[in-house]
């Protein structure tokens, strides 16, 4: 058996035959993730934290998957998402940072950006959406951003997915093998797949420039799903110095039961037909 790495949670025999942490454990390790994200959220709104996390990577490098389970058993109100589509006639002649302005935490909130203002330095530039110029430009007000951001209190973020050639690959034949997945690959996510190389310039290029003392990158291996959830999820945690405490059990005093023997029932046809 080999020896564990310093940081790795499990023995050998916690991992299948092809080095994937079995599903039983990478659910029960899920499961206690999610509830240090309940701890988590109650010392964001206790300590009124302003948090911003950025998740970008190739297309298929599984972004969304782990923005999911963050948010799955946590308060919208508290962890929400923002995902922009593509920008409008009007967005686009406005300072190209000011839309992402709009949707900054508040006090008590944190905010994952499914995509962000990071655009610009991959899509926008690789598809040509941007000129050389605005690029340009963008690398080096970016940085001044994000210290603006810093030294106003709040809370930043930045996780790259990366994901290999192949695995990119295999999950883009899955998604176009299931009916129910096939909407996540656009005409883009085609295009990109014939501008490997181009994407790897331009990642290369971007964390050149905004790889910060004050806003660095941290880069997940998300070659393996699972892995790379627990890992961006761990260390989003360990980035807080949070309450472990649990939020304290509720006091539910026993109920009182109406018995509304009185009340008029709605009428059989105002139920939906009972398929099931």
């Amino acid at each position: 058996m080999q020896l564990l790495s310093p940081s790795r949670r499990f023995s050998d025999d916690a991992y299948d035959k092809h080095g994937i942490l079995k599903k039983e454990i990478y659910e029960k390790e899920l499961a206690r993730l999610e509830e240090e994200l309940a701890k988590l959220q109650r010392t964001i709104t206790d300590e009124g934290l302003r948090i911003v996390v950025l998740f970008e990577g190739r297309d298929a490098a599984g972004k969304g998957g782990t923005i999911k389970r963050i948010t799955e058993k946590t308060n919208p109100r508290v962890v929400r998402t923002v995902a922009l589509g593509k920008p409008s006639d009007r967005e686009r002649s406005q300072w190209y940072f000011q839309r992402y302005v709009a949707h900054l935490p508040a006090a008590g909130e944190m905010v994952l950006f499914d995509r962000s203002w990071y655009n610009r330095a991959g899509v926008e530039r690789v598809m040509g959406f941007a000129s050389a110029e605005e690029v340009e430009l963008f690398m080096h007000t970016c940085p001044e951003f994000e210290h603006m951001l810093v030294e106003e209190g709040i809370i930043l973020l930045k996780y790259w997915f990366s994901v290999s050639e192949e695995v990119q690959e295999q999950r883009f034949q899955a998604r176009a093998a299931d009916p129910a997945k096939r909407w996540k690959i656009s005409p883009m996510d085609l295009k990109s797949r014939e501008l490997w190389a181009e994407y790897s310039g331009a990642k290369d290029d971007m964390l050149r420039y905004t790889d910060l003392p004050y806003a660095p990158w941290r880069m997940v291996d998300a070659d393996v799903k699972r892995h790379a959830r627990l890992n961006c999820i761990s260390n989003l945690l360990e980035q807080f110095d949070y309450s472990r405490d649990l939020p304290p059990v509720p006091d539910l005093p026993p109920r009182e039961w109406s018995h509304d023997d009185n009340r008029t029932a709605k009428p059989h046809e105002s139920y939906i037909d009972r398929l099931y």
